[in-house]
C-alpha cells in the first residue's frame, strides 16, 4: 500500500457496485479481479443484475458462497443508473466511497487500492479513468481501432490518454458516497449517459472531478455493425436529452456528429439531383480511408475496418441524437425497442 494510502485515515468500507445484465462472459473474471483487494481494503462487492437469463446469477450465487463480501442484488429498472442507486441506498450506509465497475470490461490488479491512493492524494470527490477497447474477432478489433482513435472518440480525453488532470466528465471509476448522495445520484429516467448527467451535476454543485493516468479499464466492443448502431443511438439520444436538461452548449465533436443523419437523409433526394449524395459520399470515403490509415499503422489488418465501425458508431448516434430531442411519446416504436435491447447487451 502506498505512503499516500498509509499517510490518510483508513477509507473504512468501500461499496463496489457492478451493474450488469447477461454478462456470463466477463463477470466472474471482474469479481475475482476486484474481489482479491480485500487483503488491503474492506470491499463490499454488490452485482447489481438486472434480471440475467444467461447464467450469470449463478456464477455470482457461487461466488458469494465462497466470498462473504460478495452479494448479488436484483435491479427490477434493469438499467444500471437505478441499480447503482438502489445499491448505494442499500449497501453505502457504512461507506465513504462509491467505486464503480462495469461487467463488460477488464480491470487491472489493485484497481480499486490505487483509486483510493489517487483520492487520498488529490482529494477529489470523483475519480475518472481512462478507457481502452480490446477486439477478439476480426470486426471487434476493427470497432476498438475506432473506439480507440479520434475516429471512433472525437479525441475525449478519458479515450486518449490526455489524463492526470481535472476535467468535468471521464469514465465513472471512484465517487465519495457524499458527493454521490448530495447531487442525488444517478437519474434513473437515463437509460444511457447517465454518467454524463451525473457529471453535470457534480461540476454545478463544486465537486472535483480527477481523470487519473494511474489506471485504465479495458474495454470489449460490441460484435457486429447492428450491435455498434444501436449501442451508440441509445448514446446519442442520452447525449441529447442531457442537453435538454442541462441547457449546455455542445462541444464540436457532437456537433460534428450530429451532422451525419442529415446528411445520409438527403441521399432520399438523389433522384431529383445527385448532388445531394454529396455530403454522405464524402463522409463515407472519409471514414473509410482515415479507417485504412488507422488500421496500416498499426499493422493489423482487421483494424483497417476502423472506417466501417466508425460509420455504424457515427450514424447511430446522430439518428439517435434526433431521437432524443423528441418528445418521449414521439419516439418511434423501433427506436424505443433499441434502447431496450441494447440495455440487455450494457
Amino acid at each position: 500500500m502506498s505512503a499516500a494510502l498509509e499517510g490518510s485515515a483508513s477509507p473504512g468500507p468501500v461499496l463496489v457496485v457492478i451493474p450488469c445484465l447477461n454478462e456470463k462472459a466477463h463477470i466472474e473474471d471482474v469479481v475475482n479481479t476486484l474481489a482479491s483487494e480485500t487483503a488491503h481494503i474492506v470491499l463490499q462487492i454488490v452485482v447489481a443484475d438486472g434480471g440475467s437469463t444467461d447464467g450469470t446469477c449463478e456464477i455470482v450465487r457461487r461466488l458469494s458462497a465462497s466470498n462473504p463480501k460478495v452479494t448479488l442484488m436484483h435491479n427490477p429498472e434493469r438499467i444500471q443508473a437505478a441499480g447503482i442507486n438502489r445499491a448505494v441506498r442499500k449497501f453505502g450506509a457504512n461507506a465513504k466511497f462509491l467505486i464503480r465497475a462495469d461487467a463488460h470490461a477488464s480491470y487491472p490488479k489493485n484497481y480499486c487500492q490505487t483509486l483510493l491512493e489517487v483520492q487520498a492524494r488529490t482529494q477529489a470527490d470523483s475519480v475518472v479513468v481512462g478507457m481502452r477497447t480490446v477486439g477478439h474477432t476480426c470486426f471487434q478489433k476493427a470497432a476498438a481501432a475506432a473506439q480507440n482513435s479520434v475516429l471512433g472518440n472525437g479525441g475525449s480525453a478519458h479515450r486518449n490518454n490526455r489524463a492526470g488532470r481535472w476535467v468535468d466528465h471521464g469514465h465513472h471509476a471512484l465517487m465519495t458516497i457524499e458527493a454521490f448522495t448530495a447531487v442525488g445520484g444517478y437519474d434513473e429516467a437515463f437509460s444511457h449517459n447517465e454518467d454524463a448527467e451525473l457529471d453535470a451535476r457534480l461540476v454545478d454543485k463544486g465537486f472535483r472531478i480527477y481523470l487519473t493516468d494511474a489506471a485504465q479499464v479495458t474495454y470489449f466492443p460490441r460484435g457486429s455493425a447492428n450491435g455498434l448502431f444501436r449501442q451508440y443511438f441509445n448514446i446519442g439520444r442520452g447525449r441529447a436529452r442531457n442537453l435538454l436538461k442541462h441547457r449546455k452548449t455542445s462541444k464540436l465533436r457532437h456537433l460534428v456528429l450530429a451532422a451525419v443523419a442529415p446528411a445520409l437523409c438527403l441521399m432520399l433526394l438523389t433522384p431529383f439531383a445527385g448532388w445531394f449524395a454529396v455530403p454522405a459520399l464524402a463522409w463515407a470515403f472519409l471514414c473509410l480511408g482515415c479507417g485504412i490509415f488507422v488500421g496500416a499503422r498499426l499493422r493489423d489488418r482487421c483494424a483497417m475496418g476502423a472506417g466501417i465501425a466508425a460509420m455504424a458508431m457515427q450514424a447511430g448516434w446522430s439518428f439517435g441524437f434526433f431521437s432524443g430531442l423528441l418528445p418521449a411519446k414521439a419516439m418511434p416504436a423501433a427506436a424505443s425497442g433499441a434502447v431496450r435491447r441494447d440495455q440487455a447487451a450494457r
